[in-house]
């Protein structure tokens, strides 16, 4: 039904503009709360929503955003940050989607920084938010200087913090996988992680690091950069392999104050992969069939790609979509007053078990 006969039925003429007045008093509501209804604020019921947003649709109603934020001195935008791997990284291309709908649901747009922009002056948005903010990264720290509303997604790995902060327990979930990995049949799993500059890498990095020093197991890690080509995730696997298989530390395990007979049990061949950075352990999955190991094999960021392996992935799913949103809605309440800076909220993360550590026989 188009958008005219929908306001001839509700007896509205055509020839007049529908505004949030004609909305209002087709829902028989007040004029605020049709307007806090459709923006998803103020103290307005479920029911009320959704009946108020059925007559909007019906009508035919759009909201005059450059007029509503005129009155409120706004711009209209806001200003997502993501490290440049953008364009390789479906885990990033799902957090933007997730900022983006959230900010059309409350009529405004978003403009796209990359740390290879650099800019003489402050962005014209009226508040940021940042995807996984790098420590050093200029551009950051140089956003974060502006004096703008900003929420980041994991905490900035430097002196400045952010208004408000969406964060995961990426080190309890790591300690998660890695039980299962034990329960598995694997006693010796590595490690292939990001440098510490990202408060998500960081993290993931202590979680093992704790893990093994419960477990009495000698670490075994290998660190790539943040951005990390194939190449380089395939020549740290290979690098762990042949640490591994020899009884050596990639990067840790001094074994000499150690008990030999825990030596001899927990400094054994590799026999799980844990890959941090996104896309890695589908760079890896070939790596292992051909040297013809047996690895479990699980990665710390889900995606299309580690669902559609063979066999699929194990993997911790980060919900990207909905952390972004989550970013921009706390953003939001920030911008309106209706959340006090320095708020955290924690975003739940989860673990999908498949095929790639099944349980040894």
């Amino acid at each position: 039904m188009r958008a005219d006969e929908g306001r001839e039925r509700a007896g509205v003429r055509t020839e007049e503009p529908v505004t949030i007045l004609t909305v209002a008093r087709e829902a028989g509501v007040s004029k605020t709360t049709a307007s806090d209804a459709l923006r998803g604020s103020g103290r307005v019921s479920e029911r009320t929503r959704e009946a108020v947003a059925q007559v909007a649709e019906r009508l035919g109603y759009v909201p005059n955003g450059s007029a509503r934020h005129l009155r409120k001195a706004s711009t209209g935008t806001i200003g997502l940050h993501v490290p440049e791997v953008l364009t390789r990284s479906s885990y990033y291309m799902s957090f933007v989607f997730g900022v983006v709908e959230q900010a059309a649901r409350h009529d405004y747009d978003v403009t796209l920084i990359t740390s290879g922009q650099r800019r003489s002056r402050p962005p014209r948005v009226d508040g940021l938010v940042l995807g996984d903010p790098l420590g050093g990264d200029p551009v950051v720290e140089s956003l974060m200087a502006t004096g703008l509303p900003t929420v980041s997604c994991e905490r900035f790995p430097g002196p400045r913090q952010a208004d408000g902060v969406v964060w995961s327990e990426h080190a309890s979930m790591l300690g998660r996988l890695l039980d299962h990995l034990r329960e598995s049949g694997a006693s010796r799993p590595a490690l292939i992680v990001a440098g510490d500059e990202s408060d998500w890498a960081a993290s993931v990095h202590r979680g093992y690091l704790e893990w093994c020093a419960t477990h009495g197991v000698v670490p075994l890690v290998r660190r790539v950069s943040f951005d990390a080509s194939g190449d380089e995730v395939r020549a740290a696997a290979r690098a762990l392999l042949d640490a591994g298989g020899s009884h050596r530390g990639a990067e840790y395990g001094d074994d000499r104050a150690t008990d030999r007979a825990a030596q001899h049990r927990n400094s054994g061949p590799l026999d799980a992969l844990v890959c941090a950075p996104a896309g890695a352990a589908t760079e890896v999955a070939p790596l292992l069939r051909e040297a013809g190991v047996n690895v479990l094999l699980a990665s710390c960021v889900d995606s299309a790609a580690t669902r559609q392996s063979d066999p699929p992935i194990t993997a911790i799913d980060l919900r990207p979509k909905e952390a972004g949103a989550s970013c921009a809605e706390l953003l939001f309440e920030l911008l309106s007053g209706a959340a006090p800076v320095g708020t955290e909220r924690v975003h739940p993360i989860e673990l999908s078990i498949r095929a790639s550590t099944r349980p040894r026989p």
